[in-house]
């Protein structure tokens, strides 16, 4: 009965949180919002999208509807750091905040490492290898937290994402982690989060005091954890999705997604021993993959880093 119920919990959210983007225009955010907003994009080696997407960042910037445009530059080497300065937006290298914890696993710990640097009320991650990007992306994500129910604490984008190789293009299938692993495993141990349309999307915004209060996954870890924990921290009615209809980025090969499978499987499993529903994880995170006749041993870095506010103060402006 318990499960029944969880399920009518979802098809009620569902109905009642999922958005679209088009009800929250740029002319409404800037006359409406009452909050400070800051947009960051974590990148490595984009320089071919990057530029693009901070235009469109600092448009919405110049129109009033945020109020800071930062990337995190994961030591690329092929300019992303200049092209992203050239088009107006704040860079900061991820090895040079919050250094003495190490050094950086990946986009889940530039994120986190972001809040020692983000100064808006509400905190926007948006992907730096969009294809298709444009300012109702992060319009779409911000909007509920601006002009929405106030009980929203977070937002999740989700969109169709066509499947594309080389020249050939299908409308759906890009998504297939999220349909083999990460929809399967929140339907069967969190049943109320199964009408999370894209659990993997890495376009969230969320309120600032609620993103300091919960750790952050690192590698491919970060979404499902995030999606959870917040989950926990605010429960369902505190969280929203927006449909920003479509994105576009590399795919891909079947094979190369079983460390990404894992580290979603693996996520979920440490939240559930710490429930108490599973046993204990080890720490062990290497698997064995076949490549050619034999088998491969990859190493999958699985730490997570603790809510910021538990180690550094609030960051305020003056």
């Amino acid at each position: 009965m318990g499960r029944e119920l969880d399920l009518e919990r979802a098809r009620r959210w569902h109905e009642s949180r999922t958005l679209h983007h088009s009800d929250f225009p740029p002319e409404r955010l800037s006359a409406e919002r009452t909050a400070s907003v800051s947009v960051c994009v974590p990148a490595r080696n984009e320089a071919g999208t990057v530029g693009a997407i901070v235009a469109d960042l600092v448009s919405l910037r110049e129109a009033g509807v945020v109020d800071q445009v930062a990337v995190i530059d994961a030591g690329s080497t092929d300019g992303t750091a200049e092209v992203a300065s050239s088009a107006g937006a704040q860079v900061f290298q991820e090895s040079s905040l919050i250094p003495e914890v190490g050094a950086p696993l990946g986009k889940g710990d530039a994120m986190w490492r972001s809040l020692s640097v983000l100064e808006g009320d509400v905190l926007c991650w948006v992907d730096a290898d969009s294809g298709g990007f444009g300012p109702h992306f992060v319009c779409g994500l911000i909007g509920p937290l601006l002009c929405g129910d106030p009980e929203i604490q977070f937002v999740k984008a989700f969109y169709r994402r066509p499947f594309k190789v080389g020249e050939v293009a299908l409308p759906e299938g890009g998504g297939r982690v999220t349909e083999l692993t990460a929809r399967p495993l929140l339907n069967l141990f969190y049943p109320q989060l199964a009408g999370i349309r894209q659990p993997l999307a890495g376009e969230v915004a969320g309120r600032r005091e609620l993103m300091r209060r919960i750790p952050f996954g690192t590698g491919y870890s970060v979404e499902i954890a995030m999606l959870i924990d917040v989950w926990s921290e605010v429960g369902l009615d505190g969280l929203a999705q927006v449909d920003i209809e479509m994105r576009q980025n590399r795919h891909q090969a079947l094979g190369d997604l079983t460390p990404m499978a894992f580290a979603v499987l693996r996520a979920v499993a440490a939240r559930l021993a710490r429930e108490g529903r599973i046993g204990e994880l080890e720490d062990g995170t290497d698997l064995l993959v076949p490549v050619g006749s034999s088998l491969e041993e990859r190493h999958l870095e699985q730490l997570e880093r603790p809510p910021l506010a538990s180690l550094v103060p609030p960051k305020r402006a003056g």
